[in-house]
């Protein structure tokens, strides 16, 4: 095997797969990249058991080969070298060879034979969309994902086709977020939860254009696929929760307010609320709504804190307890410069969405406070 290529197209390459390399494993060849030559094409490929990536790209490939290299070491050789054309070959000893200007390095390789092939998909059911619009949808919900393996889907983000509408739902049994968005292109209705995991590299990947991405799932995996990059993954086993009837309808309280002003709010007042004596313990915070103003305050061994902004209000006045963390993960991925914040009673959730008639929503359960 031996290639040449620019730095800056094989590093692209590098850093789109080694998401999937295996960080811990019994199965050294898990650690590595597969790096296989098609013609003027190279293919590298990773694959941890979950989750498996392929990047196609064009180089200049003066012998055919295949061979496996430990990823970490390479990738990194590979980004500290000038910018400029790298020679990569394999030698007699089986060792990959790099050469870029008077730099030499050479490294020990694994059998490709030994790198286990990824899952063959049957997909039953696929849509298409922007790039950007996918990238968007992540981002507004993937923080709300679990992290508790004892509730294994909840570790995932529902995939829900409805009525040729996208809906991606993220809870964690403390709050809830979704995003929506109609499809250009006509699809089935179905669904599969998609393990976060997954998500958080698919996220890295994709870029912010409008560039389509297609995405396929069967019985029990999926499919990102673009242009030069394919990622397969497990789809997760489980009923997810029943979303659409969770989210209170009616409200008792609610308040319209500029949306930096309440995170601005909430993030001054955390830093009394993230104790910095205690540092495992998280306080929550009190918040009051009063006829047009809603007030903001946390006491703890730390100090007191209190915030204050006038608002638009209807309803009802309403005390509740909320873990500061929560509100803000959901204010920081919402864009618009006005929201509301709904209230029933200080038991019931609370729930953000954007003044104007959006496609998201985030529901936050309220904490009991102490008398």
């Amino acid at each position: 095997m031996k290639i040449v290529c620019y730095k800056d197209t094989i590093l692209k390459a590098i850093n789109s797969v080694v998401k999937a390399v295996a960080s811990k494993t019994t199965m050294p060849i898990l650690e590595g990249i597969l790096i296989q030559t098609n013609d003027n094409e190279i293919k590298l490929t990773t694959y941890d058991l979950e989750i498996g990536i392929e990047y196609v790209m064009e180089c200049d490939v003066k012998e055919q080969g295949s061979t496996v290299v430990n990823a970490i070491m390479f990738s990194e050789i590979i980004r500290k070298l000038p910018d400029t054309e790298i020679d990569i070959s394999l030698d007699n000893n089986n060792l990959l060879v790099i050469e870029c200007e008077g730099s030499l390095y050479k490294l020990a390789t694994m059998n490709p034979d030994e790198f286990p092939e990824l899952p063959k998909i049957n997909i039953e059911n696929s849509i298409q969309i922007e790039q950007n619009v996918l990238k968007n949808m992540i981002r507004r919900t993937i923080f709300a994902v679990s992290t508790e393996e004892n509730r294994p889907i909840f570790t995932g983000c529902l995939f829900e086709v409805v009525n040729n509408k996208l809906n991606v739902v993220a809870v964690d049994g403390f709050r809830l977020a979704w995003r929506s968005s109609f499809l250009n292109i006509e699809a089935n209705d179905f669904s599969a939860v998609i393990p976060g995991k997954t998500l958080n590299e698919v996220n890295k990947i994709i870029l912010d254009s409008f560039d389509p991405i297609k995405i396929g799932v069967s019985k029990n995996q999926a499919l990102f696929e673009m242009d030069n990059c394919k990622i397969v993954t497990r789809v997760l086993d489980g009923e997810f929760l029943n979303y659409s009837n969770v989210i209170p309808k009616n409200w008792d309280t609610r308040i319209k307010v500029n949306k930096m002003n309440l995170q601005n709010c909430f993030e001054r007042i955390s830093l009394i609320s993230s104790s910095s004596t205690e540092k495992e313990k998280k306080y929550p915070v009190k918040v009051v709504v009063d006829i047009g103003k809603i007030t903001i305050s946390c006491t703890n061994q730390t100090g007191d804190a209190k915030e204050e902004i006038y608002v638009s209000t209807e309803g009802k006045n309403v005390e509740a307890g909320f873990n500061p963390k929560y509100f803000l993960d959901s204010l920081k991925v919402i864009d618009d410069e006005e929201i509301y914040v709904d209230f029933g009673s200080n038991i019931s959730p609370c729930v953000i969405r954007p003044v104007d008639e959006g496609d998201y929503t985030y529901m936050i359960l309220p904490i009991r406070l102490k008398e």
